[in-house]
C-alpha cells in the first residue's frame, strides 16, 4: 500500500508557521507564556559545524531557551546566554538580537568527549548538564550597544538540564516563577534539526508579592501539569501548528494567543567588522597571524571563513 499526499496537504505542511516566538496567555489565570518552534534556524547553526550529537543537543537546547527567555524582554540590542563549565564541552553560547537573528557556537574537548561516549553511551549524554558541562556557571547578557548599560545574571551550573538551570536562576536571581521545557531532535523524515520549547511564568503583583491565594496556587500547579504533559513529539512535529499545540495543551483553562516574532539564523560577522578587529591589534600580532603573507580568520558562529591577502594585509592593515 503506497501512502500519497494530496495537493491541500501539502499545502497544508507549507502553510505550518515555524521559526517563531509565539507569546501567549492562558485567560483563566493571567499566566503568560512563550513557544518557541524552530526549523531551518537551528538546523542551519547546528549542520555548520560537525558537532557530535550530544554537543548538537545541548546547544540546540541552549538556542531554543535564548530564544524564550529574548522573548520576555524589551530590548534593542542582543540578548545573550553563555555557559562555561569543566566538562568536555566547556563552552556554550547563544544569542538573539531583538530583531529575531540567532546563532550560537560550542567549544568541546573531542578526545574528553569520545571518552565519555565509550564509557555512558551517547544517548546518556543527551542534554546532561553534570556529564558534559560539569561545574560552572550560566549566564545571560542584555547588550544594547554604546552609551547604554549592560545587564548580565550569573548563577552556578545548578540541575540536570539546562532548563532546570534557568529555573534555578529565576529563583535566585529574579525572585520570578517560571516553567521551562525544551526539545532538541532529528525530524524522522527530513532527518533535519528541529527544535522547540515552552515557558510560561508568573509575576509579582503590583505590590511586589508574588501570588498567595490557594486558587491561584492550583492554577499555577494546573498550568505546570498542563504544559508538563507536552510531549517531545508534538513541540518538534513540522505539521503541528503553534496555536494548534497551545489550544491542546490550554483550550480548556482558556488561551490567548499575541503576534509572533519571527526568527532566522543570522551571524553578524563580516569582513569589515573583522578588518576592524585586526586593525586594532599591535602589528606584530597581526604579524603572527599571517600565513604565507595571508590571514585567515574563521567565524565561531557560522564557520565562514575571511581571507586577506598579502597585498590586503599589507596595504589594508597597516596603521
Amino acid at each position: 500500500m503506497t501512502a500519497t499526499t494530496s495537493a491541500d496537504e501539502l499545502g497544508f505542511l507549507r502553510s505550518v508557521p515555524d521559526d517563531l516566538v509565539q507569546p501567549f496567555q492562558i485567560e483563566s489565570s493571567a499566566l503568560r507564556g512563550r513557544l518557541v518552534r524552530l526549523g531551518s534556524a537551528v538546523d542551519t547553526i547546528l549542520t555548520q559545524h560537525d558537532y557530535p550529537e550530544p554537543v548538537a543537543i545541548m546547544l540546540g537546547e541552549a538556542i531554543t531557551l535564548a530564544a524564550i527567555l529574548a522573548g520576555a524582554l524589551k530590548y534593542e540590542g542582543v540578548f545573550t546566554l553563555q555557559t562555561k563549565g569543566d566538562g568536555p564541552l566547556h563552552l556554550l553560547v547563544a544569542d538573539v538580537t531583538s530583531a529575531g537573528a540567532l546563532r550560537g557556537y560550542a567549544q568541546f574537548d573531542r578526545d574528553k568527549l569520545d571518552r565519555l561516549i565509550a564509557e555512558s553511551g551517547a544517548a546518556a549524554l543527551h542534554g546532561s548538564v553534570p556529564k558534559l558541562l560539569g561545574a560552572g556557571y550560566i549566564a545571560f547578557t542584555v547588550d544594547q550597544g554604546e552609551h547604554t548599560e549592560r545587564y548580565q545574571g550569573i548563577v552556578e551550573l545548578q540541575g540536570g538540564r539546562l532548563a532546570d538551570c534557568a529555573h534555578h536562576y529565576f529563583r535566585q536571581s529574579e525572585q520570578i516563577q517560571a516553567g521551562i521545557k525544551l526539545a532538541v531532535g532529528r525530524d524522522p523524515v527530513a532527518g533535519t534539526w528541529r527544535a522547540g520549547g515552552l515557558m510560561l511564568q508568573r509575576l509579582p503583583t503590583e505590590s511586589g508579592r508574588h501570588f498567595i491565594d490557594e486558587l491561584e496556587e492550583d492554577r499555577w500547579r494546573r498550568a505546570m501539569v498542563l504544559m508538563s504533559s507536552s510531549t517531545v513529539g508534538e513541540l518538534l512535529d513540522p505539521c503541528l501548528a503553534p496555536n494548534d499545540l497551545l489550544f491542546r495543551l490550554f483550550h480548556e483553562d482558556g488561551v490567548r494567543v499575541y503576534d509572533a516574532h519571527d526568527l532566522a539564523a543570522r551571524c553578524r560577522c563580516s569582513r569589515e567588522r573583522i578588518e576592524r578587529v585586526l586593525r586594532s591589534l599591535p602589528e606584530e600580532d597581526r604579524t603572527d597571524l599571517a600565513v604565507d603573507g595571508e590571514v585567515r580568520v574563521t567565524c565561531e558562529f557560522c564557520n565562514a571563513q575571511h581571507v586577506f591577502s598579502p597585498e590586503e594585509v599589507a596595504a589594508g592593515l597597516t596603521d
